[in-house]
């Protein structure tokens, strides 16, 4: 590993200990070195809070390092325009850093390398494309929405070997072992909101929000995470756990179109509705896709249950999964599918993965993997060809 390498290896560290803090911007470290040596390092916090780069100079200064003449590691490219905070650009400029280091550039189109421009017309030598590969993925949620203004969308789902996530009762607690279940809290620190459909509300009374468990600890001030309900027919209990005691911004019931006015009017006077069009009798998922963006979901977090799951690959609008095995076959033809709905035709059409990863939590092993676009897994030419209708019950 190169130094450069080894210098951004420690900003992405920093940026990592952002997580599920700093949405609508995406998590950055910086490193600032001289001679070898860090003379100060910072992250991006929370939005509206300093930028890493800010937040590496002020940390220099707090040790008594002079900046003029030094290298900046940065994980993503120094913003260059007027946002909640000044361009870092200029920061640096004034600063005097002699060199910056970029990992990813930034992925707006409209200020893509512009940046990085500023500084070299400023003097300053640029290096970016470091590590690339590591800082796309810290912020793959925050690249999607920048340029398609849509969430990025995680299904994730906890199962036997064998797929099932319950009993033909509905029996489901608990499938997979306690460090599972911590990881599965990460899972919605990072997520921006968590989204299930109404069955497994009315099944298991679910909260949907991250909790602290043994061997992971939320951070301190962590940002409201929404919750939202697919429930066509507006049959969430308004006595539920996800109701009850919720902010309005918080949870979000998505009814449709033909769903009971009297019902639609009690959830309304305890949470937020989103009235949605429907396609085949169930909730257009891609219209809400584009409300979910326009409201500054980035990342979403699907947790099913298996027929949420299946609407959502048929639709072709899952970018990662990430699924947990526990160590036990249920079998049954009853017994709940953690994928449901009417699958693929042929093997063809199935969504094919790629960079596939796995590790293990006490017994239970965790398989995470980027689904591939339909023209790369089928030769399709459009991800957004219309297919099945989705949504829950």
């Amino acid at each position: 590993m190169s130094p450069d390498e080894r210098f951004m290896a420690r900003a992405l560290t920093l940026a990592r200990r952002a997580r599920g803090c700093t949405s609508p911007n995406p998590m950055v470290g910086a490193v600032l070195v001289r001679d070898g040596q860090v003379i100060g390092e910072g992250w991006h916090r929370r939005a509206g809070g300093p930028h890493a780069e800010v937040e590496a100079l002020a940390d220099a200064a707090r040790r008594g390092n002079p900046v003029a003449g030094a290298t900046l590691h940065v994980t993503l490219e120094p913003c260059s325009t007027h946002g909640r905070t000044p361009p870092c650009t200029d920061a640096l400029i004034r600063a005097g850093v002699a060199r910056v280091v970029v990992g990813a550039v930034d992925p707006n189109p409209r200020h893509a390398g512009h940046g990085l421009e500023l500084l070299r017309a400023a003097g300053i030598r640029v290096d970016s494309g470091v590590l690339e590969a590591d800082a796309l993925r810290l912020n793959e949620a925050f690249h999607h929405w920048i340029v398609h203004r849509t969430p990025w969308v995680t299904a994730k789902s906890a199962m036997t070997l064998d797929g099932r996530i319950a009993t033909a009762s509905g029996e489901s607690k608990w499938i997979t072992g306690p460090a599972s279940r911590a990881h599965a809290h990460r899972l919605r620190l990072e997520a921006d909101a968590v989204l299930v459909g109404v069955e497994t509300v009315l099944a298991d009374d679910p909260e949907l929000t991250p909790r602290s468990q043994p061997g992971f600890r939320l951070p301190a001030g962590l940002p409201a995470k929404r919750r939202i309900v697919l429930d066509t027919r507006a049959r969430t209990p308004t006595g539920c756990r996800l109701v009850v005691g919720a902010a309005r911004q918080d949870a979000l019931v998505v009814v449709g179109e033909s769903a009971d006015p009297a019902r639609v009017a009690g959830l309304e006077s305890r949470v937020g509705v989103l009235r949605a069009p429907e396609r085949q009798g169930r909730i257009d998922l891609r219209w809400l896709m584009t409300e979910l963006g326009r409201l500054g979901v980035l990342h979403l977090l699907v947790e099913g249950g298996g027929t949420v799951l299946a609407s959502f690959f048929e639709d072709r609008l899952v970018h990662r999964t990430a699924f947990f095995y526990a160590p036990k076959v249920l079998g049954g033809q009853d017994s709940r599918r953690a994928v449901a709905g009417r699958g693929f035709r042929s093997l063809a059409e199935a969504p094919r993965l790629a960079d596939v990863e796995s590790r293990r939590f006490g017994e239970d092993l965790f398989v995470t993997a980027r689904v591939l676009p339909p023209e790369d897994s089928v030769g399709r030419t459009s991800p957004d060809a219309p297919r099945v209708a989705g949504g829950s019950g």
